[in-house]
């Protein structure tokens, strides 16, 4: 068994979802693993990662439509305000989502199926750099 790890950074530019899915494929290859398990992880609080449908923009626009409704910033009774009224309810979305994601690897790629793509869903208004960790396992 062999280990790589990888830190990948996104400057985002408010809400959306961001799609590094060529990053994660150049990791692996990189690693000369053929067979594995990647593990995809977010080290913030207020974003979260998807796998999700890369075919369709409209696919993106929708699901940060829905968030936006599910989880709207308007909602008086919230006790963290310090940073923003923004800064809870991402950490709402963040909560209903997740931060860590597992994908396997074979014959030396990610198993994304033929429209996924992995995005990072920012939930912050304002610009961030965020960090990705990237960790193979495998062989």
């Amino acid at each position: 068994m062999q280990q790589a790890i990888h830190s990948h950074s996104i400057q985002t530019q408010g809400p959306g979802l961001y799609e590094f899915s060529r990053a994660v494929n150049s990791f692996v290859a990189q690693t000369g693993m053929s067979t594995g398990l990647l593990t995809v992880f977010v080290r913030h609080t207020s974003c979260s990662l998807l796998i999700q449908e890369n075919a369709d923009p409209d696919v993106q626009v929708d699901l940060d439509g829905f968030f936006k409704r599910l989880v709207p910033e308007t909602m008086d009774w919230l006790v963290h305000t310090l940073e923003g009224p923004d800064d809870m309810p991402a950490h709402i979305k963040a909560a209903l989502t997740q931060t860590s994601i597992g994908v396997p690897v074979s014959e030396g790629r990610p198993v994304f199926g033929s429209w996924q793509g992995i995005y990072l869903f920012e939930h912050r208004r304002r610009p961030h750099r965020r960090e990705i960790v990237l960790h193979l396992i495998g062989e």
